[in-house]
């Protein structure tokens, strides 16, 4: 099917400010000139090269993958850094609290960032943090330091989830974004069930700690090949530039460029700051972030305890094997990401073909229903297999399709924030990541009390009864969105 074209009304943002409407009048009414990308022009993100484009997405992709792995890497040895830093695992699994709360939290900053001074920028200053916070991190003398440094590490590695939405939709039309999406989403996701993987091999050949120099080294290298590679895609930003240029060209001449804004920086963030939280009560917003919460929580509640389910007879694996585990779910979610998710673009672009060529963002969520199904099944599955002992390629099959739906779940609803909000899609997705952070972070640290009192087979069914509660939310947004979007319209003062 050929290219849609997309009209200038289906790009406009459903959130808009009043400092970005007004900065079209020029304060003497005289005649501006208006920059805007032509056809062809190598400055227009979406014109770029497919090389180009790829070389952007890899080293985002990388930065976003490598957070999420930082998370969960140090889970095999739990109980190896408790005894060696004379602290409980409870403690010790507080370190991942507290990074992926950070981890949550840091995009409501990170994001508006971008949305003003642009994203190369916020991407390499926030990377050189992270990377540089690993160091502590190898060397700390005890939990409370790890888990100090951990924290603050989550918040500026958040960087690559925060704006890497907002970089792929500056690059790539509706019509052909969600495959890509896909693959760069693999890695928030893959990242957490393969960070146990290469952290079991390493805390077993070496130490903890050389769990921590390794991310050090590869956080290194990923930012300096951004310094060198990574180029910035927020058109504002690129137009602000072009102005620029013009201006000291012919200083006598006016310019304006669409979504121009002249107030001060201050003025300008503060605005920015908002837009996370606003987007993030608009009541599908709010639901949507509520189904990623629970699967985040989900995912992490169950992976920081498989070290204590196989560990016991009559499994008896060591942590290297616990770290094999995990290939299962990581092994559904590269079979969803490239069987699943590129057909994702092809249910959007028949439903818009069908609408008269007017597309909605709500043609993004019929396949959110496979997911909605596999994930309560699949938590089931694993529970009660996991409560009766039964073979471990039984309980981990489930997992595999666990990792399915996930990422069907996510793909579709980070697709329907990115063409809800346009522009402002990184502000969209960092007010939706808040929930699923919390989420991620807190109930990891109550659900091994809550195993312990209600077994496997019932604790990991809690898990999948709410999955079964909130299953119906993609179908129920598909059909009544659009309504519900026109009732509830975001706007900032």
């Amino acid at each position: 099917m050929p290219p849609r074209q997309v009209s200038d009304e289906e790009r406009r943002p459903l959130l808009t400010s009043e400092g970005e409407r007004n900065s079209y009048l020029d304060e003497d009414n005289e005649p501006e000139e208006e920059i805007t990308f032509s056809e062809g022009d190598e400055d227009d993100p979406k014109q770029w090269s497919r090389k180009k484009k790829l070389t952007n997405v890899f080293i985002i992709a990388f930065m976003a993958i490598i957070s999420p792995l930082a998370s969960s890497m140090f889970t095999p040895g739990i109980s190896q850094i408790a005894k060696d830093l004379d602290a409980s695992e409870e403690a010790i699994i507080a370190t991942t609290t507290g990074f992926v709360i950070a981890l949550g939290l840091g995009p409501l900053v990170l994001a508006p960032f971008s949305e003003t001074f642009g994203r190369r920028k916020v991407y390499i200053i926030a990377f050189t943090i992270f990377t540089l916070l690993q160091i502590p991190t190898a060397v700390a003398p005890n939990a409370a330091t790890l888990i100090a440094v951990r924290t603050i590490s989550g918040f500026f590695g958040s960087v690559g989830i925060a704006n890497g939405g907002g970089t792929l939709n500056d690059m790539y039309e509706a019509h052909e974004r969600a495959g890509i999406f896909g693959w760069y989403l693999l890695g928030p996701l893959l990242g957490p069930t393969i960070g146990p993987l290469f952290g079991g091999i390493i805390i077993t050949r070496l130490s903890w700690r050389w769990v921590y120099w390794i991310l050090a080294i590869v956080c290194a290298f990923n930012t300096t090949i951004g310094y060198l590679f990574l180029r910035e895609t927020y058109a504002p930003v690129i137009l602000n530039w072009k102005r620029e240029r013009l201006q000291q060209d012919n200083p006598e001449a006016k310019y304006k460029f669409e979504g121009q804004d002249d107030r001060p920086v201050f003025a300008k963030l503060k605005q920015s700051m908002k837009r996370p939280i606003v987007i993030f009560i608009q009541p599908i917003v709010l639901t949507m972030s509520a189904y990623q919460a629970l699967i985040f929580g989900t995912t992490y509640s169950v992976f920081t305890n498989l070290q204590s389910i196989f560990s016991e007879i009559p499994y008896c694996f060591d942590s290297e094997k616990v770290g094999l585990l995990y290939l299962c779910p990581g092994i559904g979610f590269l079979v969803s990401v490239w069987f699943i998710i590129p057909r994702i673009d092809t249910v959007y672009n028949r439903l818009t073909e069908k609408n008269n060529g007017k597309a909605m963002p709500e043609y993004r969520l019929p396949l959110a229903n496979i997911g909605s199904v596999l994930l309560p099944v699949s938590l089931f599955w694993f529970a009660w297999t996991v409560e009766y002992r039964l073979h471990w390629a039984v309980c981990m099959a489930a997992t595999f399709f666990y990792g399915l739906g996930q990422v069907v779940i996510f793909n579709t609803v980070q697709n329907y924030y990115i063409d809800s909000f346009s522009k402002y899609a990184a502000s969209a997705i960092a007010g939706g990541s808040v929930f699923r952070s919390l989420a991620g972070g807190v109930v990891p640290v109550v659900a091994p009390a809550m195993f312990e009192k209600l077994g496997y087979g019932w604790g990991i069914s809690v898990f999948g009864f709410l999955a079964v509660a909130i299953g119906p939310a993609p179908l129920i947004f598909y059909y009544y969105g659009p309504r519900i979007r026109e009732r509830f319209p975001l706007t900032l003062d």
